[in-house]
């Protein structure tokens, strides 16, 4: 088990912690329908990315009742 040599001082632990923070989100807008979205990422509200549709939406789907 690896026991340390010498007392870190809390100014030297904190100094050390000072980078461990996180950072809020950065969110863009959607340049199709405007919603805020992650970037390079789908966009979860229309399916869009890079103005084109890369995921169908349920309602633009026509499903059967028979189907399944």
């Amino acid at each position: 088990m690896a026991v340390q040599q010498n007392k870190v001082s809390k100014s030297r632990r904190n100094n050390r912690r000072s980078h461990d923070s996180l950072v809020a989100a950065n969110p863009n807008e959607c340049e199709n329908c405007g919603e805020l979205k992650r970037p390079h990422h789908v966009c979860p509200s229309c399916g869009q990315y890079a103005n084109r549709e890369v995921v169908a939406q349920a309602n633009d789907i026509d499903l059967d009742d028979d189907a399944a």
